[in-house]
């Protein structure tokens, strides 16, 4: 297994086309839950470490933040964008993750990865921009 060591800079740029889950929906009222706005944030691990969560976005399911972070990071293995709805009362609900392998973004050898990430099979998209230095 690849690790990395070396400084990380993370931009979370934007996210597209979220969906509520059922449990976000549990609070909606009305007859058209499906049109249903989230109020989205993502956290952001390496491996078990929090490093940092983007602003909340009121009202929107394709939120932009272009928030950046930067850590220094020990035998990292993986960076998780994991999104949240800011639920009023309660916990956050979850909505969507992703997680990133240092291992792939290391195998072409570039020091900079941009691009669109999706979780699974699900439409929702999310596009960050990275740079690493060992």
């Amino acid at each position: 297994m690849v690790v990395f060591n070396g400084l990380l800079k993370i931009k979370i740029c934007e996210a597209v086309s979220l969906k509520p889950t059922a449990w976000s929906l549990r609070h909606a009222v009305g007859p058209r839950p499906q049109t249903f706005l989230l109020d989205p944030y993502i956290a952001l691990n390496v491996d078990d470490s929090r490093i940092g969560q983007t602003a909340t976005k009121q009202k929107t399911n394709s939120p932009a933040w272009h928030d950046e972070f930067v850590t220094d990071v020990c035998n990292g293995r993986k960076i998780e964008l994991a999104v949240f709805h800011d639920a009023p009362i309660g916990y956050d609900d979850f909505v969507a993750n992703c997680t990133i392998q240092f291992e792939e973004l290391l195998q072409n050898g570039s020091r900079h990865f941009e691009d669109w990430v999706s979780p699974g099979a699900s439409r929702a998209r999310r596009y960050c921009a990275m740079r690493y230095y060992r």
